[in-house]
């Protein structure tokens, strides 16, 4: 099966993140290596919207650090799927960090390939293995 570009849709929040203390590196800004763990795992749950079972990171594109991020900021993570494949998603997942005075910084921005896999690590066909009904939130 070729690869899809699904209609584009509004990005969807998927993590929002309080950065701590413990967070910082040597120069008391949020150490990036804690962001690109958030940004794995915004894609992660983007993915998961195309089936529940296991999926991996195949692949982070290139991440440009935009603007620092510092302790007592609020940091969203926003996922939308940009491309469908046989038994992978592309995820675009945009960094923003809300300061302590309110105002908002783009952060960062990243392209994950999201892998469905099998209980053995092998890649499957995602359309194929549970794919995921939604259902509503309760209220």
């Amino acid at each position: 099966m070729p690869a899809e570009f699904p209609p584009v849709e509004a990005p969807r929040l998927a993590l929002r993140v309080l950065m701590m203390p413990r967070d910082t590196n040597h120069q008391g800004t949020i150490f990036g290596g804690i962001i690109l763990a958030h940004i794995d795992q915004a894609g992660y749950i983007e993915a998961r919207h195309h089936g529940l079972h296991r999926w991996v990171t195949a692949s982070i594109d290139r991440v440009d650090f935009k603007a620092p991020v510092n302790v007592g900021e609020v940091v969203e993570f926003q996922t939308r799927t940009i491309r469908l494949g046989r038994s992978s998603v592309t995820v675009q997942v945009v960094v923003d960090a809300e300061r302590v005075d309110g105002n908002w910084a783009r952060v960062t921005e990243a392209q994950l390939t999201m892998v469905s896999v099998d209980a053995q690590g092998k890649s499957i066909p995602f359309r194929e293995h549970g794919q995921r009904e939604h259902a509503e939130k309760p209220a």
